[in-house]
């Protein structure tokens, strides 16, 4: 059976995420010390306790979310060994985890990598004051068209294809506002802010795009187990020069996730699995119309819905 692993991004962090897994297994417990010791900082505390203000600052909800994702899949490996993965994809952020559960990339390797992205965009979120308002019920060759026509090519940009019907833009308060009145006038049946610090997948992300190379290009890199999709193509990529380049090109460029799935989908993908914070994801599968199960691990709980599927495949 092919079974794909997929991650969340940022905006799925909560204050308390992952803590039943810490309190009940040592191996969750065991990724948030490492990640501190590797860090230099309790980002564990933020992570279990918060407050929700500082969790959500980019450089804690980034690293954080990354941390307990790789925790609920390390605990899920250490339960269910003959569990792994044919293809791996991750939204955005989610992409960092993918790429280490592929193989490509070691946890000790890619949490500083992680932060390094995290802090550079938070920094350009700064700098570059933006925004980010997801589209609902318009198809996506609309949306791009009405960024096209509003002709703001400093200030607005299409940032996520998460699923059909759903499109995010991102980009300065006065390119967002401008898309978003007339995405209204095309039809959208609703346009709403995203309560994010900064304008994602944008050209306003070039300085923190510039800053990552760098670290990206340096990271040692290993021999992949599965397969990986990429955002900015949405299809299998393997050659390590490649990686390198998307996850570099991923910062300033759209998510196009709706298109990943598909790929799957035409690999033969029986099973996806969700492991991390939030439920955004199998929200989307069920969205695009996979025919495959979707099951989430967000809590221990999740553990025993996962072993049920398993059984009955």
């Amino acid at each position: 059976m092919k079974k794909a692993f997929l991650f969340p991004g940022q905006g799925a962090q909560y204050p308390g995420m992952g803590k039943d897994f810490v309190e009940e297994f040592p191996t969750a417990r065991r990724v948030l010390e490492e990640a501190d010791d590797i860090l230099g900082r309790k980002l564990s505390e933020i992570i279990l306790s918060g407050p929700v203000n500082i969790l959500t600052e980019t450089r804690n909800s980034q690293t954080g979310i990354f941390v307990v994702s790789i925790a609920i899949l390390r605990v899920v490996q250490e339960l269910f060994p003959e569990l792994t993965p044919g293809i791996c994809a991750g939204l955005s952020l989610g992409e960092y985890t993918a790429a280490t559960t592929a193989g490509y990339l070691t946890f000790e390797h890619c949490l500083p990598l992680v932060q390094y992205r995290a802090d550079y965009m938070n920094d350009a979120c700064e700098t570059n004051k933006g925004t980010m308002t997801v589209v609902l019920g318009l198809d996506a060759n609309i949306v791009e068209d009405v960024v096209s026509e509003v002709n703001m090519p400093n200030d607005l940009w299409t940032a996520n294809f998460n699923c059909p019907g759903q499109v995010v833009i991102s980009g300065t308060l006065k390119g967002v506002e401008a898309g978003a009145v007339m995405l209204k006038e095309k039809g959208a049946k609703r346009v709403l802010p995203l309560q994010v610090h900064g304008a994602f997948h944008s050209g306003l992300m070039q300085q923190a795009k510039e800053r990552l190379a760098e670290h990206i290009q340096q990271v040692p890199m290993g021999n992949h187990s599965a397969d990986l999709v990429m955002n900015v193509t949405g299809t299998i990529v393997k050659g390590e020069s490649e990686i390198r380049n998307l996850l570099i090109e991923q910062v300033t460029n759209p998510v196009r996730w709706e298109n990943g799935i598909r790929q799957m989908e035409k690999n033969g993908v029986e099973l996806y699995i969700e492991m991390g914070p939030g439920k955004t994801l199998a929200g989307f599968n069920k969205r695009i119309g996979v025919h495959a199960p979707t099951v989430s691990i967000e809590n221990v709980e999740d553990l025993k819905n996962l072993e049920n599927i398993l059984k009955s495949l």
